[in-house]
């Protein structure tokens, strides 16, 4: 009966941490009901504006100038490199942290080289430590789909994770994993330049913004990183778990395009 006990509370753990990283803020007994129907959120406008930054501690306060004089949290020695293929073949030999003495494969990232659009998620998985390319799989075929309903192909966007290295079993970053592995995010930030950057879960957003704010109260509404607009969306593998919530993945796309329809007209403009 104890076994049994242990047993039944361990799953509700796995259940309710499952529910958490997901951006859920209570525990769901029963089956998720269609979300309603929600207004366009109306970004960027005064004291709405003003509340986001309360939200969220003032994030874009917090954050060093990425492009600027500021620390961008890259190692004080840590050079700056010409291309992504200089800075991919000088760290994918990276064992800083216990993960590059497990991993198969270093994911570095992939897409085009000055793409407008950046996607960060959380970590490779078991398809991508094997072949070394982020959201190769369930996920990632997702997220193609995705992309394909934006009007777009994996090779005009970037694709990246804040570790370059699988965790055992696929269980969240460690903090020190994520202090040795985001310097070289920033680098192809840095070097990419995107219009947008979309963080995919909870653990990009969280790690990007330096915050701990639930992602259900990160969504809809934008951020910056760096100066670089931001959006927080649901990673592609809370879909596949959770059907009901790729209404609202695809309203955050909508967002997205939108914005980036708006800074293309403002420029050529």
């Amino acid at each position: 009966m104890d076994a049994h006990s242990d047993s039944l509370k361990d799953l509700l753990r796995r259940a309710l941490r499952t529910q958490i990283d997901y951006g859920f803020e209570e525990v769901i007994l029963d089956p998720l009901p269609a979300p309603p129907e929600r207004p366009a959120p109306v970004m960027d406008s005064g004291s709405a504006q003003d509340e986001a930054q309360r939200q969220t501690g003032g994030e874009a306060d917090s954050q060093a100038a990425l492009f600027g004089e500021a620390d961008t949290g890259n190692d004080p020695g840590e050079p700056e490199y010409e291309s992504l293929k200089e800075h991919c073949r000088a760290i994918c030999d990276c064992t800083n942290c216990g993960l590059g003495h497990t991993r198969t494969k270093f994911v570095y990232g992939v897409g085009h080289p000055n793409a407008e659009i950046m996607f960060v998620g959380e970590a490779p998985g078991a398809e991508e430590d094997k072949r070394g390319e982020p959201f190769v799989g369930r996920a990632g075929q997702l997220l193609d789909k995705i992309l394909a309903a934006m009007g777009l192909s994996r090779d005009q966007v970037y694709i990246t994770n804040i570790l370059k290295c699988r965790p055992p079993n696929n269980r969240d970053p460690l903090p020190d994993e994520v202090e040795q592995c985001i310097g070289y995010l920033y680098e192809q930030i840095r070097l990419i330049r995107p219009k947008i950057i979309c963080a995919l879960g909870r653990v990009a957003a969280q790690n990007l913004l330096e915050t701990t704010t639930p992602l259900g109260k990160l969504r809809k509404r934008w951020h910056e990183f760096g100066g670089t607009p931001m959006m927080v969306t649901y990673h592609p593998a809370a879909l596949l778990r959770f059907q009901q919530y790729k209404r609202d993945t695809w309203e955050d796309m909508q967002m997205l395009m939108a914005r980036l329809d708006e800074m293309k007209a403002a420029q050529s403009g």
